[in-house]
């Protein structure tokens, strides 16, 4: 009776053994499985905020590149601040690239992109004035190109009206006209006539007038005479002007010329045909200038 009541103590004991062995365990598993389950959802957490920096950091590094890749002639304040921007953006990136950061770290990361962003804000808002700025100055540019253009248009004009000026102030000038039909013999005797018929000579007078600013020296005159039927008198040559083209003109004289002092003129055109009926119209032109001009009229027939 002994040797039975000792034997079923040992296997009490032997099961309370197991019982409490067994319950041992299953409190040491389950415990460490709150243990990993808890350094898990710490590490995801981790993770997920990491990530969320992660995201904010691309989306303000896109906004920062785009900035400086658009205004890349950066100077002084503005420089200053794009190498600001540039520096703070190497400090979270070297942050997020930890593969174990702390929560102290990724506190300070995003401390960081914020400020990142407060920057970034600031920089387009700077370029923005400035490139207003730019463009009211970009448009008085503008103004002052054209108000330049039309000054040195104007000088233009001023220089050029100025040398016509001189030009024509150079320009000699023909009065005094005195226009003869003579009939000349060929024992040299001559006499004034007014008859076409009788005539075989024109002489012509005239004075150059004076001119302080035509320097003394040699000047040619084209002398133009246009008989009544309106062909040229004995032509000469030919002479572009500058205000009736192309002349025919009957003779071409070299004088010259004392600044400041009257010339006379005189000399005779002969023809070989017979003068006609009508007006005479004599032009004499000098730099391509009209500088005057005389008539006479011939009659049909009559006393000398």
């Amino acid at each position: 009776m002994s040797n039975e009541n000792s034997g079923n103590g040992g296997k009490i004991i032997i099961g309370a053994l197991a019982v409490a062995l067994i319950g041992s365990w299953i409190y040491f598993s389950t415990s460490k499985t709150e243990i990993i389950g808890n350094y898990t959802t710490q590490v995801n957490k981790l993770d997920s905020a990491k990530n969320v920096l992660q995201a904010d950091f691309i989306a303000v590094s896109a906004k920062a590149d785009s900035l400086t890749q658009q205004n890349t002639a950066l100077q002084g304040d503005l420089l200053s601040k794009s190498k600001d921007i540039q520096q703070l953006k190497s400090n979270i990136s070297t942050i997020l690239q930890k593969k174990n950061a702390t929560d102290k770290e990724l506190e300070e990361a995003k401390s960081m992109i914020a400020e990142l962003n407060g920057k970034v804000a600031g920089l387009f808002t700077d370029l923005a004035k400035a490139q207003e700025e730019n463009k009211v100055l970009t448009v008085k540019n503008e103004v002052l190109a054209t108000e330049n253009t039309n000054l040195n248009t104007n000088l233009t004009s001023t220089t050029k009206e100025k040398e016509r000026l001189q030009d024509l102030g150079s320009t000699l000038n023909a009065s005094a006209f005195s226009i003869q039909a003579v009939l000349v013999k060929e024992d040299g005797t001559e006499k004034v006539t007014t008859s076409a018929k009788k005539a075989n000579t024109l002489r012509l007078s005239f004075q150059i007038d004076k001119n302080k600013i035509t320097p003394s020296g040699t000047q040619d005159l084209y002398i133009c005479i246009t008989a009544p039927n309106g062909s040229s008198f004995s032509e000469g040559g030919k002479i572009n002007t500058r205000e009736d083209g192309t002349k025919a003109y009957s003779n071409k004289i070299a004088v010259q010329y004392v600044q400041n002092a009257i010339l006379p003129i005189s000399y005779d055109i002969k023809q070989g045909a017979k003068l006609i009926e009508g007006e005479y119209l004599v032009e004499v032109y000098n730099n391509g200038f009209k500088i005057g001009e005389g008539k006479t009229t011939l009659k049909k027939g009559g006393l000398f």
